[in-house]
């Protein structure tokens, strides 16, 4: 088992390209690199620890604290920061108890309000009101929430970007507060310390259907959205122009505030890769999203000691070259499965230049569907390739997934002992 005294060090020599004493080792820092409450508890129970309901502080992917005493047995070096606010727009601040339809019973914030529809789904409501529409859905067999679309039909004439922005706005006194109280908390965990910031994550498709609005007005069906990226470029520039303009407001008042509290801040979940493709060409990317994702960059790498953490799934080989150019640190989930995504080919090619923080095991396959010893195969060859001269944080390819066997997630921390010299 690490010691958590030299857990910050060993990520931040890794971040640094050098190579550190271990892995170091993220479970549960972001809403990417997290666990499903199904898995949490499983965990819990496997390792011995105080048995009690598991709080589900990300409720649209129903991911689960990973609290002190299993951060400790499982070796974890990040210490995340969540934001108070959910995706659903209401606060975590007090805990009840809430049921999921396999049975498993959880704490959720006092304002996850659902009902349910017909067919026996759940509907969880934006800002806990129950009086406004669903922004999110969980089938009668589910283990999460699918955004639910709430698009009013577009009026082209009357088109304006500002209804794109309702969501962003300057931060407030009580939230920056809250912010250095919450880092100031986490530092002492002698763990490196993450955290997301909101309103840098520019056309992320989980946050364009606004499933914290209770009345999202502008374009907010995804396929609308997809479609103006090439039929109306200029409302897309007006969006992100705006937002890019509050986020850096919002930038220099954290900085001011927090100062280098935070090691890594997670700015952005936009993906643009498929399992074979990409969603747009390297030229729209450029077009549209690096002028202002450079803007931000700049800004942290001038003013601040943060490294700066870009999230985007699938085949995306052909952007990294952007990414790097446009200030990013660090790249997760490392989707090896998807298309040009080998492993040993990234390292090679940009592993002088940005960090891999995932890409430790396939969570399409092998974690929730192989054997235990098939797990332990992929980890060490994955730990071998990456880990080589630092540059590397282990994680999943993205989150731990509802019901993966509980056996193939300790198989994968035993074999991170193995690698690190602990088993």
């Amino acid at each position: 088992m690490q010691h958590a005294s030299k857990s910050r060090e060993r990520v931040l020599t890794a971040l640094d390209h050098r190579e550190p004493d271990a892995a170091p080792i993220d479970f549960g820092g972001t809403p990417v690199t997290g666990v499903h409450a199904s898995c949490v508890a499983a965990l819990r129970s496997h390792y011995g620890l105080e048995p009690r309901p598991v709080k589900v502080h990300e409720p649209y992917q129903m991911l689960a604290l990973v609290e002190d005493d299993l951060k400790r047995a499982m070796g974890v070096d990040v210490e995340g920061v969540p934001g108070r606010e959910t995706l659903f727009g209401f606060r975590n601040d007090d805990w009840k108890a809430w049921k999921m339809p396999d049975g498993l019973e959880v704490m959720v914030s006092v304002d996850f309000n659902t009902s349910t529809d017909t067919n026996g789904d759940t509907l969880i409501h934006p800002k806990g009101n129950l009086s406004a529409p669903p922004s999110g859905r969980m089938p009668v067999d589910g283990y999460f929430f699918d955004t639910i679309v709430r698009q009013d039909e577009i009026d082209e004439d009357r088109l304006d970007p500002k209804d794109n922005l309702e969501e962003f706005s300057p931060i407030g006194d009580a939230d920056l507060d809250e912010l250095a109280l919450d880092l100031e908390t986490a530092g002492k965990s002698g763990r490196a310390v993450i955290t997301a910031l909101g309103g840098m994550a520019f056309g992320d498709i989980a946050l364009v259907p606004a499933p914290n609005l209770e009345h999202p007005r502008g374009i907010r069906d995804i396929a609308e959205w997809y479609m103006s990226l090439a039929g109306r470029p200029g409302y897309i520039h007006a969006v992100f122009s705006r937002q890019c303009e509050i986020a850096l407001g919002n930038l220099e008042r954290i900085h001011s505030r927090i100062g280098d509290s935070v090691d890594v801040v997670m700015l952005c979940g936009t993906d643009f890769g498929t399992q074979s493709g990409a969603f747009c060409s390297v030229d729209t990317f450029r077009d549209l999203w690096f002028p202002y994702y450079k803007r931000i960059n700049d800004w942290i790498h001038e003013h601040t000691a943060w490294k700066t953490f870009k999230h985007s799934c699938g085949s995306v080989e052909r952007f990294v070259p952007s990414f790097i150019e446009c200030g990013f640190d660090i790249l997760n989930p490392v989707q090896c499965s998807a298309a040009n995504m080998e492993p040993e080919a990234l390292k090679a090619r940009f592993g002088d230049d940005i960090v891999f923080w995932g890409g430790g095991v396939d969570t399409q396959k092998t974690l929730p569907f192989g054997k235990p010893e098939e797990v332990r195969r992929e980890v060490l060859t994955r730990l071998e390739i990456f880990s080589r001269g630092g540059g590397f944080v282990f994680n999943t390819i993205h989150n731990i997934q509802a019901r993966t066997p509980v056996e193939n997630i300790v198989a994968m921390v035993e074999a991170l002992r193995e690698f690190n010299g602990e088993a």
